[in-house]
């Protein structure tokens, strides 16, 4: 039999932090009564192919990477599926101090160890904050010309002598407001940061660190783990540059792989899983760690997540026993499929994620740089048919409760969203003006008006909102090109790669300020070149304030500014479709990313045993 369970949508508080979007979103339970069963194992699927170890590089930062770097990398805390916050005390410690100024004191717990047995100390947590905080980067050092414009990639030619730590940390916000130079504990374990001003994120800053040691011994050829630790603290302490150089180009590139890399010790992991076996654009496995001894031990010694970009082949997969669990874009024949199965159960809502068109203000591909200009911008959005979009792929699959996102800021529901809608001018592009978007493109004097638009081409959802689109700007003018490809998201943000983009962002955090890294100038987000003063002015202010409907106040500001700019336009809060084979137990999707990953250590084979 099939049991289906419709899942309410989560007003989010905030768009929090986001990640590229390649399919859908699903912390968290401590596993106090788990027992690994050796042997077991459950295979999942997603739509895009991991490509990075390092979710924190504008590269790398993408929820294909972060669903598996999620189990693989320990940290500080997590979200469940409530959602909340949860500390992973097991990892290690946080607390404040001192409120003024803001000083917090993270320490790791003694026993906690990286998979090669190298124990997980302030050198990992330095090196974190170095790259993160970007406080010790050449100043004023821009990377777009070293930038492969067919892989979004760093070239070979990016400077060998410059500092540069590719996490968009901008001074003002978020780790750029720490920075001096942590102190390290006189237990080696710890580090103590203190913030020029107060942050009210400042729970949520500390992003799971990647192997210090690692780092060192490949960017600094070090032999041994201990020397290479002690070589991340003394180029830190000392701001050797040349040091730091090396260092943060590894900490960019090193963990970028498409297959299983013939270097094992780039797979080192913190968290419950480890990465075993790789093969490129087919699947990627997880095994237990050994090392590991947190509370989230897994009940499961081996997880595999297959490739599959079409969600009818997943929904195939999933009926023939070839995975066990899947969350596909959601489409009406995704739906009516599923329905024809039996032994499964169906879990459908609506998603943290939502699908937006960007527009690249530089560095585009069109040679005049078409978007550049405002009156091109908002002609080409008032041409996108983000009704009819609605009408035509979302409707099917959830009816009435498929609605336009009207806003850049807020999620449908939450708090501020009504007022923030009616007064921030997404109304003018709620239905296409082709006679008004002929107008302003006539008056822009722009020759041509070609648009190369990225999307993922392996995505059908996706080809179909681009044929929509291509359509019915052709009827102002426009000339909308086919830059789809099955690499869309490592090709954002690259110079001169597109023109316009279509793709979801998926929020992983409830944090007030996390929407900056998207909007603000030379945010980790910001792919398409935007830069507006008084929004980076905003989000310095929205950093420092404490006061709710204050903080509503800033980003419904902030929300009119990007329509008026013509950033781009938002279109559908995800549906979501989340079927798992009774085969399998523990499976309890969130809204929040890395939704039906986020409580795999608690995931169970049925009955115990395969």
């Amino acid at each position: 039999m099939k049991a289906t369970r419709i899942s309410a949508a989560v007003a989010l508080t905030a768009v929090g932090a986001l990640a590229i979007s390649g399919c859908s979103a699903a912390g968290g339970g401590n596993n106090d009564d788990s027992g690994l069963v050796e042997g077991s194992s459950i295979t999942a699927a997603w739509n895009q192919a991991f490509y990075s170890m390092n979710g924190n590089t504008s590269y790398g930062n993408a929820t294909a990477n972060n669903n598996i770097n999620y189990l693989v990398l320990g940290g500080f805390n997590y979200y469940n599926n409530t959602p909340e916050l949860v500390k992973d005390t097991s990892f290690g410690s946080y607390e404040v101090v001192s409120e003024d100024p803001l000083t917090v004191t993270y320490t790791v717990k003694d026993g906690v160890k990286w998979s090669d047995g190298t124990p997980v100390d302030a050198a990992d947590l330095l090196l974190n904050w170095a790259a993160l905080s970007r406080a010790l980067d050449t100043p004023d050092f821009d990377p777009a010309e070293f930038t492969d414009p067919e892989t979004g990639e760093f070239t070979d030619a990016f400077p060998k002598d410059v500092v540069y730590f590719d996490s968009g940390a901008v001074p003002g916000t978020r780790f750029g407001l720490v920075s001096q130079t942590p102190e390290i504990g006189d237990d080696g374990r710890s580090i103590t940061m203190t913030y020029d001003s107060p942050y009210v994120d400042w729970e949520l800053a500390f992003a799971s660190p990647l192997p210090a040691h690692i780092v060192a011994e490949k960017a600094l050829n070090i032999d041994n783990a201990e020397d290479a630790k002690k070589a991340v603290i003394d180029a830190i302490d000392n701001k050797d540059q040349a040091a730091l150089a090396s260092l943060s180009a590894f900490w960019n590139s090193g963990f970028n792989f498409t297959a299983m890399p013939e270097d094992k010790d780039l797979v080192t992991a913190s968290g419950p899983y480890m990465i075993s076996d790789f093969v490129a654009d087919q699947y990627v496995t997880l095994t237990a760690n050994p090392e590991y001894n947190g509370d989230n031990k897994p009940n499961v010694e081996e997880i595999t997540i297959r490739f599959i970009p079409d969600p009818l082949a997943a929904v195939q997969a999933l009926q023939n026993g070839e995975v066990d669990i899947i969350s596909p874009q959601a489409t009406a024949d995704i739906t009516t499929a599923l329905n024809g199965i039996d032994g499964i159960t169906v879990d459908t809502g609506l998603e943290g994620t939502y699908e937006h068109v960007d527009l690249q203000f530089n560095n585009g591909k069109n040679p005049e740089n078409i978007f550049s200009k405002p009156e091109v911008r908002q002609a080409f959005l008032k041409t996108i048919p983000r009704q009819e979009i609605l009408d035509t792929l979302i409707k099917p699959i959830i009816g009435d409760d498929a609605t336009l996102r009207d806003s850049q800021i807020f999620v449908p529901g939450a708090e501020g969203y009504d007022d923030s809608v009616a007064d921030n001018g997404s109304s003018a592009y709620a239905e296409p003006d082709i006679e008004g978007a002929k107008q302003l493109l006539a008056q822009s004097g722009v020759t041509d008006t070609s648009v190369c638009l990225l999307y993922a081409s392996n995505n059908p959802r996706r080809v179909n909102e681009f044929s929509l689109i291509q359509q019915s700007a052709a009827q102002a003018g426009f000339n909308v090109t086919d830059c789809g490809s099955t690499e869309w998201s490592g090709l954002l943000g690259t110079p001169g790669a597109y023109d316009a983009s279509l793709f979801g962002w998926q929020s992983t955090s409830l944090g007030v300020t996390d929407w900056t890294a998207t909007f603000q100038t030379g945010g980790i987000n910001n792919l398409n070149f935007y830069s507006n003063s008084r929004i980076d002015e905003i989000s310095e202010e929205i950093s420092k304030e404490f006061d709710a409907d204050k903080q509503i106040a800033l980003q419904q500001e902030a929300d009119k500014i990007l329509w008026e700019d013509g950033y781009g336009v938002t279109i559908f809060q995800f549906p979501n479709v989340t079927a798992t084979s009774d085969r399998v137990e523990g499976v309890d999707p969130s809204i929040l990313a890395p939704t039906i990953f986020w409580n795999a250590w608690d995931w169970k084979v049925a009955g115990g045993s395969e």
